[in-house]
């Protein structure tokens, strides 16, 4: 039931444009259905570069959009594309099939384009950029937004920070691991989760350059492989402080390694089938044993969302 109109509701200050023609084709007049002022937004130069921004308030999932042209007039946006941001300053583009999605807009000033997103979009401010607009009139748009509040739970780490999660044993021996989450930082840098054993095994994840480095390693402790390191490298400029997925999956010694929908599929080298790793594993930097607030490599600074291992919500089990 994600399908909430979220425009309709907002105070008029929320939409703001690049520009306005006047006071009556101000943003502010930009809601779907409404016919006050000059019954929508027409910015003051119809060119390329002018926007119609909507601050929906709070970080919410948009699963829909829709638009109109001005009420009663030649004006109407016959395609656009969208713009999303946390914090109105960095912008990414709504993209589909890795390129750049163009919306088909409106063929009249009064009927409703309705479409609905293939990706919905995680963000509070939304952006609509006329491409272009009936060759008779100007630049006239009308909008609503369709989608719900979207919860979360979301650690920040300052660079100096970490989360551990202590298992039950002193011991975790698994043939079958999945960690999922999504992270945002400025910082091309940092230990995003690290868990080692005393048998040599191990598993880090870390930005590097800007980059995204999964190293594993299956010990065992019989034949003591000193071939058995696996590192894979995945993505690049993730440092832009827009959120990136990850997604990791192993069993055995088949691994997926997933980021932003860019998946690697490979085999750990050696013999062994498990991870066998020590009593805990810390998220946000590597912890000098013995030693607090000293970290072996250089920690995370930025946000982790939806942290999960195995299933267990690690950021919720924090804040417990």
């Amino acid at each position: 039931n994600c399908d909430d109109a979220l425009v309709s509701p907002l105070p008029s200050d929320a939409l703001t444009s690049s520009s306005e023609l006047s006071s009556t084709h101000s943003p502010s007049f930009a809601k779907l259905n409404r016919r006050d002022g000059a019954g929508g937004w027409s910015p003051l130069e119809s060119k390329e570069q002018q926007w119609l921004q909507v601050d929906l308030g709070d970080r919410v999932e948009v699963v829909a959009v829709a638009t109109q042209g001005r009420y009663g007039s030649s004006d109407w946006v016959t395609s656009y594309a969208l713009m999303f941001s946390d914090t109105g300053r960095n912008w990414r583009q709504y993209r589909q099939d890795d390129a750049v999605w163009v919306f088909t807009g409106n063929s009249n000033a009064d009927s409703v384009v309705h479409h609905k997103l293939l990706h919905s979009m995680k963000a509070r401010f939304l952006r609509f950029i006329p491409l272009k607009w009936n060759a008779g009139g100007r630049i006239g748009l009308r909008v609503e937004v369709f989608g719900c509040s979207y919860k979360s739970d979301i650690a920040d780490f300052d660079g100096r920070s970490s989360l551990l999660y202590r298992f039950n044993q002193k011991l975790m021996s698994t043939f079958k691991d999945v960690v999922s989450l999504k992270f945002k930082s400025m910082q091309g840098d940092g230990v995003l989760f690290h868990g080692e054993g005393q048998r040599g095994d191990y598993i880090t994840l870390e930005l590097q350059k800007g980059k995204l480095s999964l190293h594993l390693n299956l010990g065992d402790s019989n034949l003591h492989f000193s071939n058995s390191h696996t590192s894979v490298t995945l993505g690049s400029l993730l440092d832009d402080q827009h959120w990136h997925s990850v997604l990791i999956e192993r069993f055995n010694k088949q691994v997926n390694f997933t980021v932003d929908k860019h998946t690697q599929h490979f085999r750990t080298k050696g013999d062994s089938d498990h991870l066998d790793i020590d009593y805990e594993l810390s998220f946000g930097g590597i912890p000098v044993p013995g030693k607090p607030g000293t970290f072996q490599r250089k920690n995370f600074h930025g946000c982790i969302e939806n942290l999960y291992y195995n299933g267990v919500n690690i950021i919720d089990l924090a804040k417990r």
